[in-house]
C-alpha cells in the first residue's frame, strides 16, 4: 500500500474500498504477529516502525519510517512508533456449540472494544453487530479491543429480524424481566444488549420472541453501561453452576 494511502484508513470508506484497516503500538502488532501464526491470512499484513524499533522481530514484511511520517499515519497524539497495516478478514464460519452476542446500534467504540475483550476473555462467542453500529475496525475500538479483535469472530451489518432463522433460544437483557442468577439464563443460543441511549426495540424483540433478563440492582441509578451489562452476564453464564 502506498504510504500516502495509509492516512486514508483511518476512514471507514476507504477502509471498505482497499480492505484493509490500520492498528497502532507495539502490544497491537505484537497479537498480530500471534494472530499471523495462526491464520495465514494475516500474513499479508505490513509492519511500519521507526528506528526506535529497529530490534523488532518479524516474518512479517517491515518498512522503517522517521517520526515525521508514523506520526502523520498515527490516530494517537503520541504514537509508539510502530504500527501495522491489516487485511480485513471475514468472520469464519460458527463453531459448533458457538453461541452469540448480539449488539444493537452500539455507538461507543470504547464500549465495543471492552465487549470484545471481554468475549475474548471468556470465549465460546462470537460478536454480531446490528446496522448502524460503530466500525468494528474504527481506530478506538481497534485499540481498546487489546487485541481481541484477533480472538472474537465479529460479523457486521446483521439485522436483528435475522436471528431467529440461527438461533432457537434468544434472550434480551432489560430493566424488567428474571434475574440473570435465574439457571434458565444460561439456556440461550443469543444474547441481546441494546444502543447505549435508547436501548432496544420492543417490537422487534417480541417479533424474534426474544425473552427478557435483568439485572438486579439497588435502583439507585437508572441503568448500567452496555459493556458492564456485557461482563456481567458473561461471567454469570460462564460461573460453574452451583450444585443443590
Amino acid at each position: 500500500m502506498k504510504f500516502d494511502d495509509i492516512k486514508k484508513l483511518h476512514q471507514k470508506k476507504f477502509r471498505e474500498e482497499s480492505g484493509y484497516f490500520l492498528l497502532e503500538g507495539e502490544h497491537l502488532v505484537q497479537e498480530l504477529q500471534k494472530a499471523a501464526e495462526r491464520d495465514e491470512r494475516l500474513r499479508g499484513s505490513e509492519v511500519y516502525f521507526t528506528r526506535d524499533f529497529d530490534h523488532w522481530v518479524t516474518s512479517l514484511k517491515t518498512h522503517v519510517v522517521n517520526s515525521r511520517h508514523m506520526m502523520q499515519i498515527s490516530e494517537t497524539r503520541s504514537p509508539q512508533g510502530i504500527a501495522a497495516v491489516v487485511p480485513l478478514l471475514a468472520a469464519p464460519a460458527p463453531r459448533p456449540g458457538e453461541r452469540a452476542i448480539y449488539l444493537y446500534e452500539i455507538q461507543d467504540p470504547g464500549n465495543l472494544g471492552t465487549i470484545l475483550r471481554t468475549l475474548a476473555w471468556f470465549g465460546g462467542f462470537r460478536c454480531l453487530l446490528s446496522p448502524d453500529s460503530v466500525d468494528v475496525h474504527n481506530g478506538k475500538v481497534v485499540r481498546a479491543s487489546m487485541g481481541a479483535i484477533f480472538h472474537v469472530p465479529v460479523e457486521t451489518d446483521v439485522p436483528l429480524e435475522t436471528l431467529p432463522a440461527r438461533y432457537g433460544r434468544i434472550a434480551s437483557l432489560d430493566l424488567q424481566g428474571q434475574s440473570i442468577t435465574s439457571p434458565e439464563f444460561r439456556s440461550f443460543d443469543c444474547y441481546v444488549f441494546g444502543n447505549e441511549g435508547r436501548g432496544l426495540p420492543r417490537e422487534a424483540l417480541t417479533a424474534v420472541n426474544a425473552q427478557a433478563f435483568t439485572i438486579t440492582g439497588t435502583g439507585a441509578i437508572e441503568s448500567l453501561n452496555v459493556a458492564t451489562t456485557v461482563n456481567i452476564c458473561q461471567y454469570e453464564l460462564s460461573r460453574p453452576q452451583e450444585i443443590p
